[in-house]
């Protein structure tokens, strides 16, 4: 129960934020509630200039940017390329230039393991949510595992909240949910229970709860209930 509130608590700092520094500071409660070395979040937009907020270094951050690393580290051309998250493992790192980037990573104090999640915005913008730790594998692999949900969902809740206090953004319209997504969301904001909802859409329980899983996917929720809320207040469902 205090982890759940916790995990609220960061959710609403997240929802409030209205600058850059309260980014700033949910990567931090972040880092601390999930244990784990580092949180970032790092931003490209089209015409290739960067920002980010996280818990890597001050020195790092400057190095990376002073090294010109955005154009070879394998993390972001390798989750440019794709649209699922990344375990850093799984990416080329065998060029020398490479490996040079990652000995000096490593000795400003970078972990070895990292889990990054792609999230792509308006007008180019292309951003990457890391989790990042020093542990053996069969540690990593458990503990992403573990989080790998949540990981997602911040990633996107992240990135909406960047674009919403960038000047510059283009209007974003809320990804529209289906039919089937809007009932099962307008019966449970009703107060109906899972087995109601079910019944009332002549479905199973099962397929109700992969509507349910796919309008919280879409509303960057972190359960049923904030998914609710989201569709209430985006004006998706009305009740």
């Amino acid at each position: 129960m205090a982890q759940k509130h916790q995990l609220e608590s960061i959710l609403e700092a997240l929802e409030q934020a209205d600058a850059l520094i309260g980014l700033q500071l949910v990567t931090e409660a972040l880092r601390d509630f999930y244990q784990i070395q580092h949180i970032a979040y790092h931003w490209v937009d089209s015409k290739g200039d960067q920002a980010g907020c996280g818990t890597y270094s001050l020195t790092w951050q400057q190095r990376y940017v002073e090294q010109e690393y955005l154009r070879i580290d394998p993390v972001i051309s390798g989750c440019f390329q794709r649209f699922h998250p990344v375990e850093w493992k799984q990416l080329d790192w065998s060029s020398k230039a490479v490996r040079a980037f990652a000995a000096d990573a490593a000795a400003h104090g970078i972990g070895t393991q990292g889990y990054s999640v792609p999230v792509r915005g308006p007008n180019g913008q292309f951003a990457l949510f890391t989790a990042n730790d020093t542990c053996s594998d069969l540690v990593w692999t458990r503990y992403i595992d573990a989080h790998r949900r949540d990981m997602i969902l911040f990633a996107h809740l992240m990135n909406e909240k960047a674009l919403e206090l960038d000047p510059n953004r283009a209007q974003k319209t809320a990804q529209a949910l289906s039919p089937r997504e809007v009932d099962a969301m307008t019966y449970l904001a009703i107060g109906y229970s899972r087995a109601q909802v079910a019944n009332q859409l002549s479905i199973s329980e099962h397929t109700l709860r992969v509507y349910i899983e796919s309008a919280r996917f879409k509303l960057g929720a972190l359960n049923t209930t904030h998914a609710v809320a989201r569709a209430l207040s985006q004006g998706l469902i009305v009740v």
